[in-house]
């Protein structure tokens, strides 16, 4: 996860907003209300007996049909994708969503309203630390039916790019993007949503958009357009005369951006990604973005993130200079080569210490252990991790270079995969109590690729050589 570290953020006091939900047509009251660190996005339905609640989790995505619906216990969220890019947009952490019904006010088909409530509101910085997902490979989601992509690819800050061509001469090809969150409000925020002409009558068929009108979406007009069409459309949205413009869009809506289009996808694309629960640090480049891409992305995004979780990979850049460097380290532990098995110290607490070593062919070992498939032997592996984590203990007295550190015990040892010529472990040692009487007991990992080599409990003892 990642190593800058800010702090997250609520709402300093609760805000409320009202209107009719886009697909369902009902009066609708949301309530946005601070939340304790580590809260995430909650939406909570009170017009439920209970007040049931649903996390805006990417495992509760049920629909994606013209909104990404979520459903929990059978308790349902329609269309929240843009009220979630609002909070992600104001960089907000932590908040509790109350509605009245099952889904968001439409207000203009845009997040705009929402950005204003939140604003009026106000945020305030908690104790905990903002978690960050760090991209520092590229990720990508295809979809071969309909040729939507989305990738992830490494970069200083979270930033957006949304691709959209729908082979529509009325709406053409168009992109946007943002290079920087604080961009949202001003950029963003007031793009409203869209729909096609062939759309609208087949969503009308369905019984949806009982609360759509020519206020809260831009309709294109991508087909001629009948009298008797055109009857259909006054009665849905309740206007004695309705007309196409010039422009192509339907009455007389007037567009905030040419690119107006561009810009919604973008929302909706911050709006989905949402519901993997952690804030990006990473560029998202989104070509022919919808909810259903968005939300697969998201879920591999998820698993991604689980995995790196559940190993505690850590996130170092080993073109950067290290704390300690191979001198450093003859300075501080007694060991010479060929016995010295780290290279490197990147980090360096009270707490924890992450260290590297290069694995060649030229290591010694290798001539006699298993020359036709060389492999570093376990026991130098938990070594080299016993080096590290000798590093972190020795930094608990003033004169390192007078102590020693012995083995007292060895256990939990876990081999995931091998280590061969090539390979760079990543050494990662916390302390799992405070040094007392010399005792240090740490949990071990080592690293290869990403992924876990080797894991150990270790103690040692720390004893004075001279």
């Amino acid at each position: 996860m990642a190593d800058r570290i800010s702090k997250q953020r609520t709402i300093r006091e609760e805000v409320s907003l009202e209107g009719v939900g886009l697909h369902t047509g009902k009066e609708v009251k949301l309530t946005f209300k601070p939340a304790p660190e580590n809260t995430g996005y909650v939406f909570k339905r009170t017009d439920l007996e209970g007040e049931p609640e649903v996390e805006a989790d990417v495992s509760y995505v049920v629909n994606t049909r013209r909104g990404t619906n979520l459903e929990k216990n059978g308790v349902t969220i329609q269309t929240s994708e843009h009220v979630l890019a609002a909070c992600v947009g104001l960089e907000i952490d932590n908040l509790y969503l109350e509605l009245n019904a099952s889904e968001p006010p439409i207000m203009d088909g845009s997040s705009k309203f929402f950005v204003e409530a939140l604003e009026k509101a106000g945020s305030v910085e908690q104790e905990a630390d903002r978690e960050e997902f760090v991209v520092n490979e590229i990720i990508c989601y295809r979809d071969e039916e309909s040729g939507s992509e989305i990738i992830a690819m490494p970069a200083n800050e979270y930033q957006v790019t949304t691709m959209v061509d729908f082979g529509t001469k009325v709406l053409g090809t168009q992109n946007a993007s943002i290079e920087h969150l604080s961009e949202f409000k001003t950029e963003i925020a007031d793009s409203r949503t869209f729909s096609f002409l062939h759309e609208i009558e087949t969503l009308l068929e369905h019984g949806l958009i009982k609360g759509g009108d020519l206020n809260n979406a831009i309709v294109y007009v991508d087909k001629e357009i009948g009298e008797e069409t055109l009857k259909k459309l006054r009665v849905a949205f309740n206007r004695e005369d309705i007309s196409v413009k010039p422009n192509g869009i339907l009455d007389n809506l007037t567009l905030h951006y040419p690119n107006e289009a561009a810009r919604h996808k973008l929302l909706d694309v911050l709006g989905d990604l949402a519901l993997i629960g952690t804030r990006i640090r990473g560029k998202i480049i989104a070509n022919k973005p919808g909810h259903h891409v968005n939300t697969e992305f998201a879920k591999k995004l998820a698993k991604v993130i689980k995995a790196e979780k559940r190993n505690n990979v850590p996130k170092i850049d080993l073109s950067q200079p290290p704390l300690m460097d191979v001198n450093d380290i003859m300075d501080t532990l007694p060991h010479r080569s060929p016995f010295l098995l780290v290279d490197k110290i990147y980090e360096l607490t009270d707490t924890h210490v992450i260290g590297v070593k290069n694995v060649t062919m030229n290591e010694p070992f290798f001539v006699g252990h298993f020359p036709g498939k060389p492999v570093m032997p376990g026991v130098l592996q938990v070594e080299a991790m016993a080096q590290t984590g000798g590093i972190l203990a020795l930094k608990s007295v003033p004169d390192p270079e007078n102590y020693l550190t012995f083995f007292m015990k060895i256990d939990n040892v876990r081999f995931k995969r091998q280590v061969v010529p090539g390979d760079t472990l990543i050494f990662k040692l916390e302390l799992l109590a405070p040094i007392r009487r010399g005792i240090c007991q740490m949990q071990g990992y080592a690293y290869v690729n990403g992924q876990l080599a080797t894991e150990a409990v270790l103690m040692a003892q720390i004893v004075k050589s001279k």
